[in-house]
């Protein structure tokens, strides 16, 4: 009688532990097993190549990303993808920094791509969007913070034979070299975050 009262005080406690303590605006990165995904690591020399930001809706967590469409995810569903392994940060200062006002206004600023296109050849407009993308904007729109240093195609490392058959199956030889750009790296790198969980 003893053990079965002690697992069942024992079992909110191990559900808790299965579940990070997020909150709203973190920004969470994962990577992935597509020759692209791969391709973007290698030039990024990051072990992440996608990220998108968590928000609460109805009691339940869900991470705003770009994929083919741009949607909303249920977080179970976002981190089985990898199964379980992935990474959150969080904006230094985000007690004071991420009120409720500025969070909504984050949200707001997110609807705005729900339903866009991915954006497979990285260009920096809104007509289509990729996941860093995504992410920086509605940081940069909300908060005034720039979440990652944006940089030209150029300074990438395009030279993995992985990168280069990427490249030229993406844009032949018409590759946009000055195209601004920002990656999960330069997002996870950026000095503004920090880390909170690390699976």
């Amino acid at each position: 009688m003893f053990i079965r009262i002690f697992l069942v005080l024992l079992l909110p406690v191990a559900l808790h532990a299965q579940t990070p303590a997020l909150a709203e605006g973190d920004i969470i990165f994962q990577s992935n097993i597509s020759p692209q995904c791969k391709a973007i690591e290698l030039a990024t020399h990051s072990r992440y190549s996608h990220c998108g930001i968590v928000f609460k809706k109805n009691d339940g967590w869900y991470v705003l990303e770009a994929v083919q469409p741009v949607r909303e995810t249920p977080f179970a569903e976002w981190i089985a993808r990898n199964r379980g392994r992935y990474a959150v940060k969080r904006l230094r200062g985000a007690d004071s920094l991420l009120t409720p006002a500025v969070v909504n206004e984050m949200k707001s600023a997110g609807a705005k791509y729900l339903g866009k296109d991915y954006d497979s050849y990285f260009e920096w407009s809104d007509q289509r969007i990729y996941c860093s993308e995504l992410v920086w904007k509605v940081y940069k729109k909300a908060t005034g913070l720039e979440v990652g240093r944006l940089q030209p195609m150029r300074e990438y490392d395009l030279s993995h034979p992985l990168v280069k058959a990427t490249m030229q199956e993406r844009y032949g030889n018409n590759i946009p070299l000055e195209e601004k750009m920002v990656s999960p790296g330069n997002i996870f790198d950026s000095k503004l975050l920090e880390t909170v969980v690390s699976r």
